[in-house]
C-alpha cells in the first residue's frame, strides 16, 4: 500500500475550492471535499491509475461536470509514495504555472 503525501499548496487548493463553492452557495461543499479525498485514497492501492503527463507526473480525474476535479501527482516507486502536488476544478485554468506538465 502506497503512502500519500499532500504538498502544502494542496491546503490552499482546498481553500480555493471551498471559497468557490461558498460563493455559489453550494449546500454540499463538505461532501465535495470528502469525494476528492476519497478519490485520492484510491492512489494507495493504484498509484499509477492517473493519466501520465510530462516530467513523470500523473493526473487523476475525479468526478465530472460541476463535480469534476483533477489532482496532479507524482508517484515515486522507489519510496512507494504518492506526492499530491495540486488539485483544481476541471473547469479552472491550468495549474501549469505552479507545476508545469510539459
Amino acid at each position: 500500500m502506497s503512502a500519500i503525501e499532500l504538498a502544502a499548496e494542496v491546503g490552499e487548493d482546498f481553500e480555493r475550492i471551498l471559497d468557490h463553492l461558498a460563493n455559489y452557495q453550494v449546500e454540499n461543499a463538505g461532501q465535495r471535499i470528502r469525494e476528492i479525498i476519497g478519490a485520492l485514497d484510491v492512489l494507495e492501492h493504484n498509484p499509477l491509475i492517473g493519466r501520465p503527463v510530462a516530467n513523470g507526473k500523473r493526473e487523476l480525474v475525479i468526478g465530472r461536470r460541476s463535480h469534476g476535479y483533477v489532482a496532479l501527482y507524482r508517484y515515486v516507486a522507489e519510496m512507494d509514495i504518492v506526492f499530491v502536488l495540486a488539485i483544481r476544478s476541471q473547469r479552472e485554468a491550468s495549474y501549469a504555472e505552479r507545476y508545469p506538465t510539459e
